[in-house]
């Protein structure tokens, strides 16, 4: 028997409360509860209050749709093997594997836009330097470059709530681990597949970091394992799906679950 449809299966939370300067008083408190218990029972949960503006998601929906009806050769120009250590740039659909298979998806790959004199970049750090963007979309670079500050807000904000969760104070990972954090943006195109097509986007795999904040469209897809089975987490508007990574599982000694997913 499949999943049932709908999003019941998984909490939806508004970190209101938990966003912009410091999260105190009993709506901080009552949001970290609900966190705990997601972070337990699920790995995954919705989040509402986050602040981000739809416009922007939209802009940027817009934009990332037309780079990918661009020409495969227009796409290559700025493919990952230019991004180097970074790890930035474009990746064809069937380039990219998990769990051995390769994923029917396009992408790009975003992240803290670093000058080539930072320190981290003169070292050769890996995931660090600059990013490449298509000439041919001239308001990428603007749209993801505001949406990387913005996504990086909410993620501190569920991160709070996260530490106030485990009995520590709101400011523990942003005043540690996540004081300069290393982030990643993704952007996922997923090209039409036949019908009755047992091919997957993304195969099962967790994520490795501390959180991941997903912006879903309207198709859906995302899949998330639970011990009934498979359950469907679809789109919900004006939502992030936000997911606990390999980092804090691992932190928390498995408290809280790095939950496997698939789409």
């Amino acid at each position: 028997m499949g999943p049932m449809p709908g999003s019941g299966a998984l909490p939806v939370i508004d970190v209101g409360p938990l966003a912009g300067g410091e999260p105190t008083g009993p709506g901080a408190a009552g949001v970290a509860e609900q966190i705990q218990a997601a972070c337990r029972e699920r790995g995954f949960f919705y989040v509402t209050g986050h602040g981000v503006p739809a416009d922007l998601l939209d802009q940027l929906a817009a934009a990332s749709a037309e780079f990918f009806a661009l020409p495969e050769a227009d796409k290559l120009e700025i493919a990952m093997e230019r991004g180097g250590r970074a790890w930035r740039g474009f990746f064809p659909v069937g380039a990219e594997l998990t769990s051995g298979r390769p994923d029917l998806k396009e992408g790009l790959y975003f992240g803290t836009e670093l000058p080539d004199d930072d320190p981290r970049v003169r070292a050769g750090l890996p995931l660090h330097g600059r990013n490449l963007f298509p000439r041919q979309v001239p308001q990428l670079r603007p749209l993801v470059l505001a949406y990387l500050d913005a996504l990086t807000g909410v993620g501190q904000a569920v991160l709070a709530g996260v530490a106030l969760s485990l009995g520590l104070d709101a400011a523990y990972f942003a005043g540690g681990y996540t004081a300069d954090p290393t982030i990643l943006f993704r952007i996922f195109h997923y090209p039409p597949s036949p019908p009755q097509d047992d091919g997957w986007g993304v195969g099962e795999h967790t994520d490795y970091g501390l959180l991941t904040l997903l912006a879903q469209d309207d198709s859906g897809g995302l899949q998330i394992a639970a011990p009934e089975g498979w359950i469907d987490a679809p789109p919900i508007p004006g939502t992030f799906v936000c997911n606990i990574g390999d980092m804090l599982d691992r932190l928390t000694g498995g408290w809280y679950r790095s939950t496997p997913h698939r789409v």
